[in-house]
């Protein structure tokens, strides 16, 4: 059974970063592909970014590029996702999912959009 552990969250002002990390424990970390989704409440989970397991060509929605850098650590089968520069339009709690494959699907065909077992999940509130 897979375990995702997310943390990393909080309430920041407008302008400011945050790092999330996820740890995964339970499943071949290192062989399949990461993403980060985020939800609002009453909306749909949302894909934000994706890693391959080899970290190359990750893919990150319009929105968050050049904001947002997703990255992994296979030896400590933690996944991260630094944020700059947050804009209220970020506030969500941020999961971390497991895609089925090793590389990225396109986020419309995610894995994420369905995934049952999440973790807990970290809230991120940017409000000034």
């Amino acid at each position: 059974e897979v375990q995702l552990a997310e943390s990393g969250g909080g309430l920041v002002q407008p302008g400011a970063s945050l790092k999330l990390s996820c740890t995964v424990s339970g499943a071949r970390f290192a062989t399949h592909a990461m993403s980060w989704f985020r939800q609002r409440p009453g909306e749909a989970r949302q894909g934000v970014a994706c890693i391959s397991w080899s970290s190359l060509t990750p893919q990150y929605i319009d929105s968050v590029k050049g904001r947002f850098t997703i990255s992994r650590d296979n030896a400590k089968n933690t996944l991260y996702l630094d944020m700059s520069n947050l804009e209220p339009e970020d506030s969500a709690t941020y999961y971390c999912i497991p895609e089925s494959g090793a590389t990225c699907p396109p986020f419309e065909h995610s894995a994420g959009h369905g995934y049952s077992q999440t973790g807990q999940g970290t809230q991120v509130t940017v409000s000034s």
